[in-house]
């Protein structure tokens, strides 16, 4: 079964919001993990508006599951992600004070700097994962970094999806057999919901997990999270 990653960065969210503790992120992230959840995911910004840097050595501490870190390797990121070594880290080409991760690593022109983090990276025994856009000769050069994965960034695929799931998942499907040819596991992250994650997950069998957080906290206001988190994992069987 793929599997499921919850991001709780909307959590870190509200927390940071009345400068208190309250939602308390490491429970929430205990909860999620007796709800089903198969891994944790946050991504730390430079601003810490989301999950802070401090948040990251209990999180692993408590996680019984797969821990994710998603962000851009500046010195700070990597010199905490090193740290804490988690099980996987995922790159993410954000600028500083970037809304949101609206695309994939060029692959070709960023490929020295890229197999320099990721050789660091895997001396600690961290899995590494690029976030990618579905092209193949980005895919090609993610190989050529020595990253152990791809994640698909599906924000054109979910954008698409309502008017159209077949050209939606049309580049991703393409390339999923390319990237998995080329040794590359693949996960895959943004805007997936309720609605869109069984196209996705029927119509490419090699997906080794999701990291799903604004839209199933979303969900959870109305479902409930315990609830919320069966019904993606349903959409994942």
């Amino acid at each position: 079964m793929t599997k499921l990653s919850v991001n709780l960065n909307k959590i870190a969210l509200i927390r940071n919001s009345r400068g208190s503790n309250y939602p308390d992120l490491m429970e929430v992230a205990k909860d999620c993990e007796r709800f089903g959840a198969n891994g944790i995911t946050v991504h730390p910004r430079p601003d810490e508006r989301h999950c802070k840097f401090s948040d990251l050595q209990p999180l692993k501490d408590i996680c019984t599951t797969e821990f994710n870190i998603e962000g851009f390797p500046d010195k700070h990121f990597m010199d905490e992600v090193i740290r804490v070594k988690p099980h996987q880290c995922t790159l993410v080409p954000d600028k500083p004070g970037q809304l949101t991760s609206d695309h994939g690593w060029n692959t070709i022109e960023d490929k020295e700097f890229l197999k320099e983090i990721i050789a660091e990276l895997k001396q600690h025994d961290i899995r590494v994962s690029l976030f990618i856009d579905a092209d193949k000769k980005l895919i090609e050069g993610a190989a050529n970094t020595g990253a152990d994965r791809i994640e698909y960034y599906t924000g054109p695929y979910a954008k698409q999806y309502s008017q159209n799931p077949e050209e939606a998942i049309k580049a991703i499907k393409e390339t999923a057999f390319f990237a998995q040819d080329l040794g590359l596991g693949i996960n895959a992250g943004h805007d997936l919901n309720l609605d869109n994650l069984k196209y996705l997950k029927d119509n490419l069998v090699q997906l080794d997990e999701v990291s799903i957080g604004h839209a199933l906290i979303c969900d959870a206001i109305y479902l409930g999270l315990e609830n919320t988190i069966r019904l993606y994992l349903n959409r994942l069987q």
